[in-house]
């Protein structure tokens, strides 16, 4: 039995791709009951790297084909003894497969049906294809990130698959979950990437109308334009970070540098170009580890630039666990954390249809054997 203050709540996943795996796997790691339902064929970019997908961790798969009416009538049949139903297909998909939310909510009226889309369920581009780099683009979340003068910068998919997605399909579950537990009605969750990343960009939407954030990249205070909130190239062709926001923080990474500079200038803007220099200079005189040593017990907000691989040997990474390794794959532990209800690690990526058997019996689907014996269920 899964641990996590999600333990008994069951979701069925239909498979996809991005946000919406991320957003079953934060549920699994929840303690949640996950079943991704996956389709022949259906492995796309990452066929044979299932093992390591690290997204479908804590989840058990079921291998169904679709395409054939006795295993939509399962999907059916698991739908009903479902607390949360995910899918990201394009808008209109789920309804020609038979799996809408009205098929759907017609079985069960407490269901919660999680929808995850880039553009939304409708808007003049809901049924286009698109991919992360488009959806923040039209948010103006892609031409805020970037220097000076440059061109915008992609943030990974960060921002918005698992941002504006996934975190936020999270979000709206388990809101849905409270009001279905409160008056035994189920709904839709419409999420969509594009409103997500708008809605993480509130406090620069704030600003922007104080009209202390000018509409470009590179030189607000938070963008890398303050020379007291940037990156810092060191002597061995490393990085630290620095964000002495603060006045306090900004005298102590005068102070750790050994800068003469006057602490009450900090935001006199005339002299940043000046002050950058001599913020660069001073860093390009020592390496990393030197500077990580020089600010390890300093409340100047400097941090060094670490890989994806040598975060996990950060000694307060290491200390919180909040990277682990299993079978020789990296990834983040469950996060957050809680006191009376700890999550755990949940069980390896599975292999589509790993659990097929085991699922259809658990979750008492009709004609188990018949779905098998045909081809429409296909045990791993």
């Amino acid at each position: 039995m899964a641990d996590g203050p999600l333990a008994g709540c069951r979701v069925l996943e239909l498979a996809g791709i991005g946000p919406g795996p991320f957003a079953g796997m934060t549920l699994a790691d929840l303690g949640a009951e996950v079943v991704r339902v996956d389709r022949p064929g259906g492995s796309g970019l990452f066929a044979g790297f299932e093992h390591v997908d690290v997204l479908n961790r804590g989840k058990r798969s079921v291998l169904l084909d679709l395409k054939r009416p006795d295993a939509v009538r399962a999907v059916l049949d698991m739908a009903a003894r479902a607390d949360v139903l995910i899918e990201g297909y394009r808008p209109g998909v789920a309804e020609r497969l038979g799996l809408g939310p009205d098929d759907c909510l017609a079985r069960n009226p407490r269901l919660v049906y999680g929808r995850m889309t880039g553009w939304g369920q409708d808007g003049p581009l809901a049924r286009l294809a698109g991919h992360d780099i488009g959806y923040i683009a039209l948010t103006g979340a892609l031409h805020a990130v970037g220097s000076a003068g440059g061109p915008p910068q992609i943030p990974l998919n960060l921002v918005g698959d698992f941002g504006g997605g996934g975190t936020y399909l999270v979000i709206g579950v388990l809101a849905a979950l409270r009001e279905a537990e409160r008056t035994g009605r189920g709904q839709i969750v419409d999420a969509a990437i594009v409103d997500g990343t708008a809605h993480l960009l509130a406090g620069t939407h704030m600003l922007l109308a104080t009209e202390t954030w000018q509409d470009e990249r590179g030189v607000n205070l938070l963008d890398g334009g303050a020379p007291f909130y940037a990156v810092y190239e060191t002597s061995d062709g490393r990085h630290m970070a620095v964000g002495a926001l603060e006045p306090k923080f900004y005298a102590e990474l005068l102070a750790v540098l050994g800068l003469d500079e006057d602490p009450a200038a900090q935001h006199d803007r005339a002299g940043w170009p000046r002050l950058r220099e001599r913020l660069a200079a001073a860093f390009a005189s020592r390496t990393q580890d030197e500077w990580a040593e020089a600010f390890s017990a300093s409340d100047a907000c400097v941090a060094p630039v670490l890989s994806l691989r040598e975060a996990a040997d950060h000694p307060h990474i290491r200390a919180r666990g909040t990277l682990v390794e299993r079978d020789g794959v990296l990834q983040p532990a469950p996060a957050p954390r809680f006191s009376a209800t700890p999550t755990a690690l949940g069980s390896p990526p599975p292999v589509p249809g790993r659990h097929t058997a085991d699922v259809l019996e658990s979750w008492d689907v009709e004609d188990a054997e018949a779905l098998l014996s045909s081809g429409a269920a296909v045990q791993a």
